[in-house]
């Protein structure tokens, strides 16, 4: 798989670009905040760079992508326990509001 990503960079180029944003944007993002526009360009230009830099430790066989897939992972697993764990907590203050009705 490495050899493979090495080998289209391009393809390896937009999955760094679009994993870095995402990140991004569920990370350290602040909630419901806006930058002005300026910053924002400066920001997301700032992203395309760097996107460069590690697409070039990608090329040079570090695993940059698996690495921010596994990032992914990682956060997507939080979130999924952060619902379960809202859904838990509703449903045992259901039970005990209906006990307690009764």
């Amino acid at each position: 798989m490495q050899t493979w990503l090495s080998e289209h960079m391009l393809i390896s180029y937009l999955l760094i670009l679009g994993m870095t944003f995402f990140i991004f944007q569920k990370v350290f993002r602040p909630q419901q905040a806006r930058l002005p526009l300026i910053r924002e360009i400066l920001l997301y230009a700032t992203m395309i760079f760097g996107s460069a830099i590690l697409l070039i430790m990608q090329v040079d066989k570090l695993p940059i992508i698996q690495c921010m897939a596994i990032a992914i992972v990682m956060m997507l697993t939080l979130r999924l326990r952060q619902l379960y764990d809202s859904w838990k907590g509703k449903s045992s203050t259901d039970n005990k509001v209906n006990t307690e009705t009764k």
